[in-house]
């Protein structure tokens, strides 16, 4: 048993402890105790840098079939609540902890502690581990992808399960997590609102708070699964189109680029995250995989046009070429850790996107005024109609 959970009152007496491994494609491994009866988990390891938020940040569709490491030492203390949740179950193929707390949560708004709420949703979880060490491994060599599985498995099995896993590059995730029937959301009437304004949007694994913003500027929608075509979403006759994140490869996500090349042009189209690098893709430009991607609360963005800096959140693996971007289209947003485009604008069309997430959870709220720009730019085009 794992020195972490020797000696702790838990109060879960069901939560069963297995002595269990991650194992690297690169033959990279690291001891930790599994939490509850799945002992077993695949996908791409990545680090994420995040202090709080872990219940959004594990229900974040964006992190579909990824092994998510958080650096932060101590995890669960304030448990979870429903309340949060940014998709209906857990998202994530496993979850890493350098300790995960076991007691009693210590927050009111809590119903469940962290243990249990992982084991109901059938989530790998892993404690005990040198996280630091594993971090640092996946910063120098990139994101790669892992393998959970008992310790008596042994190396050798462990890693040939690891070097089975697909790549990351040329994997469609979206089509895994997208909503499989449309669907409306409408905004609340106040007394004297005008007209609200319809927008379509293109779910490849949206979060519950995208939707949240876009409702409180007002706006009705009409979510379509993510690889719907263009001539259906046009005969409700939007007044904007709306991308939002998603998880994998945006590069093989050619049904959306095919629908977003559609409506460039024609009204105004907003793109988050994934939604962002297809629309990229969709003016010719190219995308690439970032070596451990970005995945934090703390990201700093500069606005080349005003030379603002927003504080982000991110969780993204792939970025947009700017090297790749046509005459017309241009980057001015970047990352000032690493140089990365992290939004692009039209010059001659109503449409522009951003790499982070502004509608947070969990993050701060810098850059929430994107979405009134969304709403205004629509606002203005059918004003003047």
């Amino acid at each position: 048993m794992n020195s972490l959970t020797q000696g702790v009152s838990n109060p879960y007496g069901k939560i069963l402890f297995t002595d269990a491994t991650l194992t690297l494609d690169d033959g990279a491994s690291f001891k930790g105790v599994a939490v509850g009866k799945n002992v077993e988990a695949r996908g791409e390891a990545i680090f994420i840098t995040a202090m709080s938020g872990y219940q959004e940040v594990l229900t974040d569709p964006s992190y579909h079939g990824q092994i998510v490491v958080f650096t932060t030492a101590h995890v669960g203390n304030y448990g979870t609540n429903p309340a949060v949740n940014q998709a209906l179950r857990p998202q994530v193929a496993g979850v890493i902890f350098h300790e995960l707390w076991l007691p009693e949560a210590l927050h009111w708004h809590s119903d469940a502690s962290l243990p249990d709420w992982l084991e109901s949703g059938k989530v790998v979880a892993l404690t005990g581990v040198d996280t630091r060490r594993l971090t640092l491994h996946l910063r120098d060599y990139g994101a790669r992808n892992g393998y959970i599985g008992p310790a008596s498995l042994g190396l050798d099995k462990a890693l040939a399960r690891a070097k089975a896993i697909p790549s990351m590059n040329g994997l469609d995730l979206a089509i895994r997590v997208t909503t499989k029937t449309p669907y409306k959301k409408y905004a609340p009437t106040l007394e004297g609102d005008p007209e609200h304004f319809r927008v379509a949007v293109l779910d490849f694994g949206m979060k519950q708070a995208i939707v949240d913003r876009l409702l409180a500027e007002g706006l009705d929608l009409t979510v379509w699964p993510g690889n719907t075509p263009a001539e259906k979403i046009a005969e409700e006759k939007p007044h904007g189109l709306f991308l939002a994140n998603g998880p994998g490869d945006p590069a093989a996500c050619d049904y959306a680029v095919r629908t977003t090349k559609a409506f460039l042009g024609r009204i105004p189209v907003f793109g988050i995250c994934l939604g962002h690098q297809i629309m990229g893709l969709a003016t010719g430009a190219k995308t690439y995989k970032l070596p451990f991607g970005h995945h934090g609360l703390n990201h700093p963005v500069l606005l080349s046009d005003s030379g603002r800096v927003l504080i982000t959140s991110q969780n993204h693996g792939f970025a947009v070429d700017p090297d790749t971007l046509p005459q017309g289209v241009r980057a001015n947003m970047w990352n000032l850790n690493d140089d990365t485009v992290e939004g692009l604008i039209w010059d001659d069309a109503p449409a522009f996107c951003c790499q982070f997430h502004p509608e947070a959870s969990p993050g701060p709220h810098d850059s929430h005024r994107l979405f009134a720009k969304f709403s205004h730019m629509i606002k203005e085009l059918y004003a003047q109609a």
